[in-house]
């Protein structure tokens, strides 16, 4: 198995980043990443006005897919994420996240993380989901820093993207050109305060590239849904383009109307916010396996 070691990081994802691996569609690759801060931070001691802001967000990689050409969906399969930390990372600060104006002054916060649970600010144990936080391909057009989503991925900092799910991402240049970073031990949903557990760590995905299949991309399946995930400039138009999506996926791979799909969705499916945070933001829809069988609607 293919091994990125986490000394090949990238800032922004782009079709101009030289691949460090090229690996044959199928493969699996194991990917070690930084926290978010690149590890900057030790202890709670650590000087946040020292913090280099122009390290944040990095994403191992890129790895070039054989035979990925423009067109073709890669599928990645998220087979394993280990942390390689006994604690986690948070920051407050006045301007971040949702209320940061209510701030004085900036806050960081180290966590344990121990037998499964994370020892939270009150006393409060709260168990350990990792996810990833940044992930994606490059895009066709202009380099998107790491801290950003968009249609190629990126920071979508969506809880979903765990172990056992599987994402779709649209393949934009030769190779895809895929990286991955951004781990967090947990997260909700908003990621108001702009933290999650930011954590370094290992992930195995594989990588298999799908031909002839015409998908909304970025699209992701678990065990019990399909989604659809889509990131805008506002929460609004975020909701908007993820529901949408959904919708003429529905019509596309079944048989009913786009206005039975949309009576469906508001019925057995679930709007959600993914984060409100980085520059655009992200929302997925949620359509149940149940329902997505009974339309016999297959995505894997």
């Amino acid at each position: 198995m293919e091994r990125i070691p986490r000394s090949h990081v990238v800032y922004a994802m782009s079709r101009d980043n030289a691949p460090v691996a090229s690996i044959a569609s199928g493969s699996d690759v194991c990917f070690e990443t930084c926290d978010c801060f690149e590890d900057q931070i030790a202890s709670e001691q650590a000087e946040f006005t020292a913090l280099d802001w122009n390290r944040i967000n990095p994403a191992t990689g890129p790895v070039y897919v054989k035979d990925a050409m423009p067109g073709d969906v890669l599928r990645v399969e998220i087979k394993r994420i280990t942390a390689r930390s006994n604690q986690a990372v948070m920051v407050t600060a006045p301007g971040l996240g949702v209320i940061g104006d209510e701030l004085q002054q900036p806050q960081i916060r180290t966590v344990p993380l121990e037998e499964g649970f994370a020892l939270l600010p009150g006393g409060v144990r709260w168990p350990l989901k990792p996810m990833i936080g940044v992930i994606g391909v490059a895009p066709a057009g202009i380099p998107v820093p790491c801290g950003t989503p968009d249609a190629h991925g990126g920071n979508m900092d969506c809880k979903i993207i765990t172990e056992g799910c599987t994402l779709w991402l649209p393949v934009n240049v030769p190779g895809a050109l895929f990286a991955l970073g951004d781990l967090h031990a947990a997260m909700g949903d908003g990621e108001v305060s702009v933290c999650g557990l930011e954590i370094p760590g290992e992930v195995v995905v594989n990588l298999s590239v799908v031909k002839n299949r015409a998908l909304p991309t970025p699209m992701m399946s678990t065990a019990d849904a399909l989604y659809t995930l889509a990131s805008a400039k506002t929460l609004d138009e975020a909701a908007q383009l993820a529901t949408r999506n959904m919708a003429h996926f529905i019509t596309d791979y079944s048989h009913i109307s786009l206005a039975d799909a949309i009576n469906l969705m508001s019925i057995t499916g679930d709007l959600q916010i993914c984060q409100v945070v980085d520059p655009l933001k992200t929302c997925r829809f949620a359509l149940p396996r149940s329902v997505a069988a009974q339309l016999n609607i297959q995505l894997d």
